[in-house]
């Protein structure tokens, strides 16, 4: 990885904290304790530069600076990386395949769509483990809470990354930032993989009262 990389990853990785640090607020009333951060935004658009690895990288990186700031624990760290993963890595694997503005509209699109799906079932098991509620009291908010929150938080930062992403790289490429034929490690993708073949087998063992 190029010092040019590494400083780049780095500035992107402040900028997306600093974006958590100052808006944070809920979106559905039925799910209040998720709250709306844009960091996603900073993060899918150093996975457009970069590729879906870098987008992985990134969420590692915010989710421990998050609970260093914030508080938390390992379990934090993980929903923060799924979700940002399953939506960031998706959108950035696909403009990568694809390098136009429709590419870039697919992957956002199958990012919000796969994120929100992904995040219903990691909610499913964890979400009674970190709070201690009974599993029955999350099921009754998934579809009226936890599905529309996930929908419109990816939705929103994927509509806001659309409309950033140009003029933002060509920011970074005036600074020297950035160049236009930056290669893309396409490994990331392999993360989304891994992520929604564990929520399969934890969604399985949950059911099944094993979890």
């Amino acid at each position: 990885m190029s010092t040019k990389k590494i400083t780049t990853i780095g500035v992107l990785c402040a900028m997306a904290m600093v974006t958590n640090l100052l808006i944070s607020f809920p979106l559905v009333p039925a799910a209040s304790f998720l709250k709306y951060d844009p960091k996603d935004i900073i993060i899918v658009m150093g996975g457009f530069i970069y590729g879906p690895l870098t987008s992985f990288l990134m969420s590692f990186i915010c989710s421990i600076l998050e609970i260093m700031f914030k508080g938390g624990n390992a379990l934090d760290v993980l929903m923060n990386m799924v979700s940002t993963c399953t939506f960031a890595c998706v959108a950035a694997y696909a403009y990568q395949k694809q390098h136009t503005k429709k590419g870039a509209i697919v992957g956002l699109i199958a990012g919000v769509i796969i994120s929100a799906g992904v995040m219903c079932l990691w909610n499913y098991v964890i979400t009674p483990i970190y709070y201690g509620w009974p599993r029955e009291e999350v099921v009754a908010i998934l579809v009226p809470g936890i599905l529309p929150f996930n929908l419109l938080k990816s939705g929103i930062n994927a509509v806001i990354t659309l409309f950033l992403y140009k003029p933002f790289v060509n920011i970074l490429r005036h600074n020297n930032l950035a160049n236009k034929n930056d290669d893309k490690a396409n490994y990331g993708f392999v993360w989304v993989i891994i992520f929604i073949c564990l929520s399969i087998i934890l969604f399985v063992l949950a059911k099944g009262g094993t979890i």
